[in-house]
């Protein structure tokens, strides 16, 4: 009897691993196909008011509406750069300054995007691993720039102020005032070091590239 409990015991581990490998193996792509989805289908729900102009390729091309705001999103680009939809941009986003619950969601959005993305490399040029908050705990941050010698603790001294997101919100989290000697700088993007923060370190920097 003891013995049969035994392999029962042991066809029960073996079959949970078995559960647990597998779950492991189809789950990074079941959530990257499950977000895909999603954001397919709120595509679709912003653009099913534009079924109502009774455009002619809208139900004979398959998917006309992501193709069309594909299109849409190019075009807000390249006449962007062209400098033919700046002021109008700009027009909005002093609109946006002025009332009160978007401008803070709008602001730091903005600005968050802005720092981590592709296109700028003045903001947080580089990834740094500083002494916070104690002795002996390391966070991860961004380098900003070079504090200002009336803000700096000691005026003999090189500052530079660095910014530590906080885990899983990377658009809250602490400024501090890092002397230069006590920051090292990681050879990581700032993207792979944003996924690792809002990942709380389940997703580790690709070093293969």
């Amino acid at each position: 009897m003891s013995h049969k409990k035994n392999i029962f015991i042991t066809f029960i581990d073996w079959t949970c691993s078995l559960f647990l490998t597998g779950l492991l193996v189809i789950l990074p792509i079941t959530l990257t196909i499950a977000v895909f989805t999603i954001s397919f289908r709120v595509l679709l729900g912003w653009l099913e008011p534009l079924k109502k102009f009774g455009l002619p390729f809208f139900g004979v091309i398959p998917y006309s509406e992501v193709i069309l705001a594909i299109a849409i999103i190019l075009i807000a680009g390249t006449l962007y750069n062209m400098l033919l939809v700046r002021p109008i941009i700009h027009a909005l986003e002093n609109l946006f300054a002025r009332i009160p619950l978007i401008r803070p969601v709008y602001s730091g959005i903005k600005k968050l995007v802005h720092a981590f993305s592709f296109q700028d490399k003045a903001s947080f040029t580089k990834v740094v691993r500083v002494e916070f908050p104690k002795t002996g705990v390391y966070s991860i941050g961004f380098l900003a720039n070079q504090v200002d010698v009336m803000i700096a603790p000691n005026t003999h001294k090189k500052y530079f102020s660095v910014f530590i997101p906080t885990t899983p919100n990377p658009t809250s989290g602490f400024l501090i005032l890092v002397p230069e000697d006590e920051y090292t700088v990681i050879n990581i993007s700032r993207q792979d070091a944003m996924a690792m923060i809002i990942s709380g370190g389940i997703i580790q920097p690709d070093t293969t590239k």
